[in-house]
């Protein structure tokens, strides 16, 4: 039996060497070390051998198996490294290489961050909150009523568990004045979820930046000093800024904001770019019984709110027109801002 794996081995290590591709090399590891092969079937009349044969014959098979293994590994190398240089053959390395195209943020984080950067300077903390969320911190806390139509599910989108993908950022507000005491102040940028018809300016999905100021002491005038300087510094020193009446129901008294603003072919012209207002007592008193203290009560602290989106910031920064091509990754598009 030694004579036949040492022939065996011989053989192998021939078929190898002989190989001029990959198909008969691996043609060869089948003949001599598949299932079916010589040193597999050789290996079956070791149950034949004495107890003395057995481990001299099993320690041969062994080394025989890893030779040609060796050989295998040794000749799929060489049939590499001669392909590689075939390859090569006739390449001008003179040629100049082609140029790589750096990449760039997406618009949408280039404006985040800048917004981030600007609120940070007036004080703001960053806060996060999750993007699944409870009716009692998307609408109840925040003085929404049951009849209110955002919740509605054909404007929510809701769990079968009873809960819903945030509408607003605001959620991380309430979050934040039940883990918080006063004086509380952060901003609080994400993902919000809508059942909005897709079209030029509305997606189910939008990026969202809140803020929230919670102190003993916190007026109006405190409010529009701050956005004024946020939109100022965000589209240049000469920006008008005004604040319109509206409703909210959290926030008593509420504005929209607008700012003048030139967009590229356009006259200046007034655009909306926010809402806020100052703290509706009620959602206080909603933040004092889920915390059971009255750290929040409205007798002992004010504060205003503000929310803005994101993707309508970056179209009126930029004058993008359609908010779908935010979401393509068309780099045609995508390169103008690198």
């Amino acid at each position: 039996m030694k004579e036949e794996i040492a022939k065996i081995q011989s053989d192998a290590l021939t078929a190898i060497g002989a190989a001029s591709g990959e198909q008969e090399l691996d043609e060869a590891r089948i003949a001599f070390l598949g299932k079916k092969g010589r040193l597999t079937a050789a290996s079956t009349g070791m149950k034949d051998l004495s107890k003395e044969e057995k481990p001299v014959v099993g320690q041969l098979l062994n080394a025989t198996r890893g030779a040609i293994t060796e050989a295998l590994e040794a000749k799929r190398n060489a049939l590499q490294d001669e392909a590689d240089r075939a390859a090569l053959e006739g390449l001008d390395l003179t040629l100049p290489g082609r140029p790589l195209h750096p990449g760039n943020l997406h618009p949408l984080t280039q404006l985040g961050d800048r917004a981030i950067g600007i609120l940070r300077r007036l004080g703001f903390a960053l806060a996060e909150g999750p993007e699944i969320e409870t009716e009692f911190h998307c609408f109840d806390a925040l003085n929404t009523p049951p009849e209110h139509p955002a919740r509605n599910e054909k404007d929510t989108f809701y769990f079968d568990s009873g809960k819903l993908l945030r509408t607003h950022t605001s959620t991380v507000q309430v979050r934040t004045m039940e883990t918080q005491p006063p004086p509380v102040r952060v901003i609080a940028p994400g993902s919000c979820y809508r059942r909005d018809e897709v079209d030029k300016t509305h997606l189910p999905v939008f990026n969202q930046l809140e803020g929230l100021y919670v102190d003993t002491d916190v007026q109006v005038g405190d409010l529009k000093g701050a956005l004024e300087f946020f939109y100022r510094a965000m589209f240049g020193e000469e920006t008008e800024v005004r604040f319109r009446p509206h409703f909210f129901p959290f926030t008593e008294p509420s504005f929209e904001i607008d700012a003048r603003l030139q967009l590229e072919g356009h006259d200046p012209e007034w655009i909306e770019v926010a809402g806020c207002g100052m703290v509706d007592p009620a959602v206080f008193e909603e933040i004092c019984k889920s915390r059971g203290d009255e750290l929040y009560h409205p007798d002992k602290v004010t504060g205003y709110a503000f929310g803005m989106g994101l993707d309508r910031l970056a179209m009126i920064k930029w004058g993008i027109k359609d908010i779908r091509l935010l979401i393509e990754n068309d780099a045609r598009f995508l390169t103008q801002f690198a």
